[in-house]
């Protein structure tokens, strides 16, 4: 269902609910709007977090419209819902607030719902955000393991700019692990893989890696 269908859904259960005496109405209103806002503070939030990775100044309220998200959506029994706010509320706390140690249990908690819940999209962002806690810590094959599973996802739902990504992180683990050719292969077909899918800023950032490794 749509965000209009659910407003839209709302109004009619206010002329159920106010014409039509039926006093369950309100409650099943309030829980579509719930959904609602569920889904726009995630929105809010993604489009902050954007904000910050563009011009690198924290935006008020980012991590508050994530767990406001998480919150609505585990109240509504979302699970798909929750398992991606919790993945943003842990990606604010790695990238933004430069604190493994919150972000790493939010990650866990959003692979196992997302797992859950079917959603290979969400399961592929915790599995690479995870992947760059590893490489962080030094463990290069716990690290390839997670890249590898994430872009094996990224590969079923055809997202070929968050396979490019994925490759940018293999190959400085690569490249870390002695096989310098190697790595620059992957970075040949990240290159190819986010020209495809017009990923401009995938490709700087396959060029800054290529001059890096």
């Amino acid at each position: 269902m749509t965000t209009d269908d659910r407003i839209q859904r709302a109004a009619e259960l206010y002329e159920r609910a106010v014409f039509g005496g039926d006093t369950d109405a309100p409650a099943e209103a309030e829980r579509r709007l719930d959904a609602v806002e569920a889904d726009l503070a995630l929105a809010r939030g993604r489009i902050a977090h954007a904000r910050y990775l563009a011009e690198r100044v924290v935006v008020p309220g980012e991590l508050e419209l994530f767990e406001r998200a998480a919150g609505l959506y585990r109240r509504l029994g979302d699970t798909r819902g929750e398992a991606e706010a919790l993945f943003w509320t842990g990606c604010f706390h790695q990238v933004v607030g430069d604190d493994t140690g919150t972000a790493v249990p939010l990650f866990e908690r959003s692979l196992a719902l997302a797992e859950r819940a079917g959603d290979r999209l969400t399961m592929s962002y915790a599995l690479r955000h995870l992947g760059f806690v590893a490489h962080m810590a030094g463990g290069l094959p716990v690290a390839r393991e997670r890249f590898e599973a994430s872009n094996r996802l990224r590969r079923e739902v055809g997202f070929p700019a968050g396979v490019a990504a994925n490759l940018i992180g293999l190959a400085y683990i690569t490249a870390a692990e002695g096989d310098r050719e190697r790595a620059l292969a992957l970075l040949d077909e990240a290159a190819d893989l986010a020209d495809g899918a017009a990923a401009h800023g995938i490709r700087r950032s396959i060029d800054e890696a290529r001059t890096e490794i």
